[in-house]
């Protein structure tokens, strides 16, 4: 033993005072640890005779995990440490497997960054192709827009009310004549009936009453959706012939109204 200790370095000495004192420390908490489980051990065989409050399970479990514990004290306290001994010949071992460890870990990690890096090429590639796409777009458009403006008339308000005055003018012109062609339309396809019938008309109706037309009923109807979107039904009369109407209802032109079947309006097919 005295020839061992003789041969060690003051490094080597150094580090086996370091490990005596390791072990020392690791035992005395292994011995603090088993007087703390001594301790408890009686405070719960002082308390076996009281009655407990915990369910069977309760106490299944901190049995076996005192049991746990107490195993594992014992092991502890029956383990030697494993002293490696510190010469130059098993360091460079335990260097060799850090550095591999190492190359391994680096190995992982370049290969995810190549792939992000290869991730972030093809995402930039695509974004050039549209920023390429966006300003082939703006030099189009700015082209337009500056042959447009040299090709720009100044145009006044005055010019701009005339403008609308006759877009006005033929807009109405145009309703005088879809009117007067339907209302030369409606005469002559939808005329009044014969005189005997217009006569057994009367005597079942007012002595005084008239019958409108199919153009007049049109036209009423039309005025009242237009005038009063809000309100658009029209009440039916004597004046009006039931065939006409009966004609209208049947085509989807008009509709009688839901609460109030005497009352009609048209179909609003501008909308």
């Amino acid at each position: 033993m005295a020839v061992y200790q003789q041969n060690l370095t003051p490094d080597d000495i150094q580090d086996k005072e370091y490990i005596v004192d390791r072990k020392d420390k690791i035992i005395e908490e292994c011995e603090e640890l088993w007087k703390q489980m001594e301790k408890y051990q009686q405070e719960i065989a002082l308390a076996g005779g009281e009655r407990l409050n915990r369910s069977d399970g309760e106490l299944t479990l901190l049995t076996m995990r005192l049991k746990s514990l107490s195993a594992e004290c014992n092991q502890w306290l029956e383990r030697t440490p494993d002293i490696i001994p510190l010469n130059p010949e098993n360091l460079v071992v335990l260097g060799k497997e850090e550095l591999q460890k190492l190359d391994h870990d680096l190995g992982a990690l370049l290969s995810m960054v190549q792939a992000k890096n290869e991730q972030l090429q093809e995402d930039l590639r695509r974004e050039q192709g549209w920023l390429d796409e966006q300003e082939q777009l703006v030099a189009a458009l700015s082209e337009i827009c500056k042959k447009l403006k040299n090709q720009a008339i100044p145009i006044s308000e005055k010019r701009i009310f005339l403008e609308l005055k006759m877009k006005m003018t033929k807009i109405r012109r145009h309703r005088e004549k879809l009117l007067t062609s339907l209302g030369e339309f409606l005469d002559k396809h939808f005329p009044l009936p014969e005189e005997n019938e217009n006569k057994k008309r009367k005597r079942e109706c007012q002595p005084n009453a008239r019958l409108m037309t199919m153009h007049e009923i049109l036209e009423l109807l039309i005025n009242s959706l237009l005038h009063s979107p809000h309100d658009p039904y029209v009440k039916i009369n004597d004046s009006f012939w039931p065939p006409y109407i009966e004609l209208l209802l049947r085509s989807g032109i008009a509709f009688r109204h839901q609460d109030d079947p005497s009352r009609i309006r048209l179909e609003a097919f501008h909308r």
